[in-house]
C-alpha cells in the first residue's frame, strides 16, 4: 500500500500509526538536513509527543540548502511527509509510520523560501542535522572565516548559500518586524554542538552586519545537546524490508532499539516537552555526550577502520572479528574509559558493555563505509581529543594511534586484499596523496594541520604513530592488531 495520508488508515494492524490528525498540526520548528537520523530521533520524539495529544504546534517543515536536497524533498512530498521507521530489535522487527513533519520548504539556490519560512513568527525553533564536518570550524576550533562558502555569504547576505546565512537573514527580518528570535538547535554529534552553533551564526554575521551579531548574541539560545541512535542508511535491502509489512515507502528508515537526547534548557522562544516521552533536560550535557562521543562515536571509527581494511562489510561483522573487537574492547577500557566521567545511572566500563551489544546487533545493516566516512572530520573530533588527554596525563595511547595508522593506511585507496576503497571522504584526493607519501615517510601523515594542528608535533604520538604505520605496511593489519594485543 502506497503511503500516503489518504492510505494511513488501511495500513496493516501490525503497524503502528499516528493517533492525532494531522489537519489539527501546524508548523513551530524548521529542521534543515533531513536525512535519516533526524526522522528516526528528533523527529520521533515529536510525533510520540503528540500521539499524547501535546505539541500540536509544535510541527516540522523540512529544509535543505543544497541541490541534492531537492530529491528528497520531492520524495517525502509525495508520501505526505509521513515516514515508516522500522526497528531492528533482535527479538523481533516493528514497523511505526511518524507524521510529526507536515512540509518541506523548497530548495533554492539563493535560499529565498528557507529565509522566509524562518521568518514567520510562528517558527520558535531552527534545528539541523548537517553534520560534524558541516560548521565551518578550523583545525584549532575557531571559526573558518576564510572558507570560500563563508566568504561568499558574508558578501551577499540576502541571498546566501548556507543553512547559517539563512538562519542570520531570516533572524534580519524576525528583528526588523519585531517578532523575536527563534531557538537554532544542533542536533549533531559535536562536543558543545550549540556552542559551535553558536560561534559560526556569531561569527558570520559579524561580518556582514556587526549589529545583528549583537542583537543575535542578546536575544538567541543555542542549546547543546547529545543525540544517539544508530540509524543505517536506507538501500535496496530497507525499500525491501517495508514492503514485507506492506508498506510502499520510498524513504523509510530502519533504527535499532534504542535513543537517547539530553538537552541544555534553553530555548528563547519555548519548546516542546520532550522530556514526557524520554529525553532528558539537564544543565550538564557535556558530561552524557563526552561519554558518547568519545566512547560511540570513537569506537565506531575503532572498528570501522580495521574492518574498511580487512573488506568486513558492516559493523556488527566487525564485532563478530575476534581481533577487531578485542582491540575495540582493549582500547576502549584502558585508553578512553578513564578520560570519561560517569553520568547518572550509568559507568564508562557499563558503557562500553552497551554499545558493544548495540554495535553487534546483527539486525542493523550499519556498512564500515557509512561509518568511516569523513574520517577528517571524524577522527580530529572524536579520537584527538582523547590522544590529547591522554598525553596530557600520561596514559597510554597506543591502540589509538595504532588507529591513526590504519586510517592512514585506508586513506591509500586499497584494502588488505587489493580490492579499491573507493572515495569516502570530503577531501579523499588530498587524503589519498598524504597516505601514499606516508607510507615511505609517516610523519608526513600526521603533519596534516588542518586534521591534526600541534597533535603531529608531540615526540610521544608521532613516534608511536610512527612504529605502527610501518608495521602495518610490512606485517599488515592483522598482525599489528594482533601485537597491540599482545602488549
Amino acid at each position: 500500500m502506497t503511503l500516503n495520508l489518504e492510505n494511513i488508515a488501511k495500513l496493516p494492524d501490525n503497524v503502528r500509526r499516528p493517533s492525532y490528525e494531522r489537519s489539527d498540526l501546524s508548523a513551530g520548528i524548521v529542521h534543515i538536513g533531513l536525512g535519516n537520523f533526524h526522522r528516526a530521533h528528533q523527529a520521533w520524539y515529536l510525533h510520540r509527543l503528540m500521539d499524547q495529544g501535546l505539541a500540536k504546534d509544535w510541527a516540522i517543515l523540512g529544509a535543505g540548502v543544497r541541490a541534492a536536497d531537492a530529491g528528497q524533498r520531492d520524495k517525502l512530498l509525495a508520501q505526505d511527509c509521513l515516514t515508516t521507521l522500522i526497528e531492528l530489535d533482535p527479538s523481533g522487527m516493528s514497523a511505526e509510520v511518524t507524521g510529526a513533519m507536515i512540509g518541506f520548504v523548497p530548495v533554492a539556490e539563493d535560499n529565498a523560501p528557507l529565509i522566509a519560512h524562518m521568518a514567520e513568527p510562528a517558527i520558535r525553533i531552527v534545528a539541523l542535522t548537517v553534520t560534524e564536518g558541516g560548521y565551518y570550524v578550523a583545525a584549532d576550533g575557531s571559526f573558518d572565516a576564510q572558507n570560500a562558502d563563508m566568504q561568499y555569504d558574508a558578501a551577499h547576505p540576502d541571498t546566501p548559500r548556507t543553512a547559517f546565512g539563512a538562519i542570520i537573514a531570516a533572524l534580519k527580518i524576525r528583528r526588523s518586524q519585531g517578532s523575536g528570535p527563534f531557538t537554532c538547535q544542533s542536533c549533531d554529534n559535536l562536543q558543545g554542538n550549540g556552542d559551535i552553533l553558536r560561534q559560526t551564526v556569531l561569527e558570520l554575521a559579524r561580518l556582514s552586519d556587526p549589529d545583528l551579531a549583537d542583537w543575535i548574541d542578546d536575544t538567541v539560545t543555542f542549546p547543546n545537546s547529545m543525540v544517539d541512535c544508530i540509524v543505517p542508511a536506507t538501500g535496496p535491502t530497507e525499500l525491501a524490508l517495508v514492503r514485507t509489512f506492506g508498506i510502499e515507502d520510498n524513504a523509510p528508515v530502519t533504527h535499532e532499539n534504542f535513543r537517547q537526547w539530553v538537552i541544555e534548557d534553553k530555548f528563547c522562544a519555548g519548546r516542546p516537552d520532550w522530556n514526557k516521552v524520554g529525553a532528558t533536560f539537564t544543565d550538564d550535557v557535556h558530561t552524557y555526550e563526552a561519554m558518547k562521543l568519545r566512547m560511540l562515536n570513537a569506537g565506531h571509527q575503532i572498528i570501522a577502520t580495521p574492518g574498511e581494511l580487512l573488506s568486513v562489510e558492516t559493523i556488527a561483522g566487525t564485532m563478530a572479528n575476534p581481533l577487531i573487537r578485542d582491540m575495540f574492547l582493549k582500547i576502549e577500557t584502558t585508553e578512553i574509559a578513564p578520560h570519561v566521567d560517569a553520568v547518572p545511572g550509568m559507568t564508562p566500563l557499563a558503557y562500553v558493555d552497551l554499545i558493544a551489544g548495540r554495535f553487534a546487533n546483527p539486525e542493523i545493516r550499519d556498512t564500515t563505509r557509512r561509518v568511516a566516512f569523513d574520517g577528517s572530520s571524524r577522527h580530529p573530533g572524536f579520537l584527538h581529543p582523547i590522544i590529547r588527554d591522554a598525553l596530557a596525563a600520561g596514559t597510554p595511547i597506543e591502540g589509538l594511534a595504532l588507529i591513526e595508522a590504519l586510517w592512514a593506511r585506508m586513506c591509500f585507496g586499497t584494502r588488505e586484499d587489493g580490492s579499491e576503497i573507493t572515495p569516502n571522504d570530503p577531501y579523499w584526493d588530498s587524503l589519498s596523496a598524504q597516505a601514499i607519501t606516508a607510507k615511505i615517510d609517516p610523519k608526513v601523515w600526521i603533519a596534516q594541520d588542518k586534521i591534526y594542528g600541534d597533535l603531529g608535533q608531540n615526540a610521544r604520538f608521532a613516534a608511536c604513530f610512527e612504529q605502527w604505520l610501518r608495521l602495518v605496511w610490512d606485517e599488515g593489519t592483522e598482525a599489528a592488531i594482533r601485537t597491540y594485543l599482545k602488549r
